[in-house]
């Protein structure tokens, strides 16, 4: 079965730094774009960034710059790293892969001002 293990969340003041990364299991993990989402308190989930099968990439714009999303199909990972992080990307990170719905427990991602 499909499964997808986010970690790497965690307390950061901002400015700061942290890499997410996502193990999937159960598809072909290759031949899935793959995409981080975010959800924070009280609001709606959002994409963040999304990778394409053959690597490129597209971002919302708040992130742009800030952000990187990056694969290693050698390993079933799907990875985001983010930099220069503002108490506003404090949320639960999710990824996702296209056209399967399954959602995984997600990483928390605070960020302290």
């Amino acid at each position: 079965q499909v499964q997808l293990v986010e970690s790497g969340g965690g307390l950061v003041q901002a400015g700061g730094s942290l890499r997410l990364s996502c193990v999937a299991s159960g598809f072909t993990f290759s031949s899935y774009w793959m995409s981080w989402y975010r959800q924070a308190p009280g609001k709606e989930r959002e994409l963040v960034a999304a990778i394409r099968r053959g690597g490129s990439t597209n971002y919302v714009d708040s992130v742009k710059g800030r952000f990187t999303i990056s694969r290693d199909n050698a390993k079933n990972t799907v990875y985001l790293e983010m930099n220069s992080l503002k108490p506003e990307d404090t949320a639960v990170y999710y990824c996702k892969a296209a056209r399967i719905e399954f959602w995984g427990q997600g990483t928390q991602v605070t960020v302290s001002s």
